[in-house]
């Protein structure tokens, strides 16, 4: 009997079989066999598994069942389609995460996300931050995303190095344990006395696929605290801190307030975009200043803070400079 802690290569004759490491304990057997046979269909997985070709403890087990430290999982020879061609980030974008590293160790990484970089790949973007990292550390298999940031927003971003602390940090966000404040610059004076916005969210579709979230009674809770930071001659510079963490939440409830972020190209005007735009201020104005949450593995309480961005600074300087 041997263990093998890497993916499976294929086509291979024999089967294989691995231990579960304490950093693995609480994944799910479909999703432990995804990662490990990557470009075999979910179809494919779930068949194996029924059929009784995976086994746990030479036992059979259900897709969803909960991967213990020390379980041993028999993973039988599958042929795995040839992997699509990486494309290596660039090394401008290389050398911007590395410097945008705000806290890590073990188990965590923090980064000071970078405005106009969205997470993941998708339609019409081949490298995302997510996949650029895997590229950059690929020592790090597991490194997985444990929430998300819209690509136009800068700041706090959390990612887990192994599907154990993914679990826990996944259920501090759930449960709302987590504390995230953000900075957002929003057009017009912010209401003196608008302290909290309770409207529910719902989420649209629109027709070029792309995300879309109104206030709705059908939609689910949404509660974001703010606070005035600076008041400026046309704008407010907010501390908004979601309660939380439905799609788009702090940008559609400052447009309810009749206060859109600036630069917001799907919650502001066209035409208030395009007068910021003519005095260099292009960019989604909402960056996440801090996280707190519990580590996952001292159990110590954690606060990260992300200075803003150059760009975000320069539009709050042009906004004060509007009364001078």
């Amino acid at each position: 009997m041997s263990t093998n802690n890497s993916p499976i290569s294929a086509p291979g004759p024999a089967v294989t079989f691995q231990e579960v490491s304490r950093e693995q304990e609480g994944q799910r057997l479909d999703n432990f066999l995804l990662s490990r046979l990557k470009g075999v269909p979910k179809s494919r997985i779930y068949r194996i598994i029924r059929k009784g070709e995976v086994r746990v403890n030479k036992k059979r087990e259900k897709p969803e069942y909960k991967l213990k430290s020390g379980d041993l999982v028999r993973i039988p020879p599958v042929r795995i389609a040839a992997p699509k061609e990486q494309i290596p980030p660039s090394q401008a974008l290389q050398k911007l995460l590395n410097e945008s590293v705000l806290y890590q160790d073990e188990q965590i990484l923090v980064l000071n996300k970078p405005a106009g970089l969205p997470v993941h790949a998708g339609t019409g973007v081949k490298t995302g931050l997510i996949e650029a990292l895997r590229y950059m550390y690929p020592e790090l298999g597991s490194l997985e995303l444990v929430h998300r940031l819209d690509k136009g927003t800068s700041g706090c971003l959390l990612l887990a190095k192994n599907a154990r602390s993914l679990k826990l940090l996944s259920a501090q966000f759930k449960a709302s344990e987590t504390r995230k404040v953000y900075h957002a610059l929003v057009q017009g004076i912010w209401p003196g006395n608008l302290t909290r916005i309770d409207a529910p969210l719902l989420r649209q579709q629109e027709k070029n696929g792309e995300r879309y979230v109104e206030v709705s009674q059908e939609g689910k809770a949404a509660c974001t605290l703010f606070s005035v930071l600076e008041e400026l001659p046309e704008a407010t510079l907010v501390e908004a801190s979601p309660l939380t963490g439905r799609t788009h939440q702090i940008r559609v409830h400052t447009r309810l307030a009749n206060c859109p972020i600036i630069g917001d190209e799907k919650y502001s005007e066209e035409e208030a975009r395009q007068t910021f735009a003519r005095r260099g201020i292009k960019r989604l104005c909402l960056h996440a200043a801090s996280l707190a949450f519990v580590h996952p593995e001292t159990g110590e309480a954690l606060t990260v803070s992300a200075p803003r961005e150059k760009q975000f600074d320069a539009a709050l300087k042009v906004l004060r400079q509007a009364g001078d």
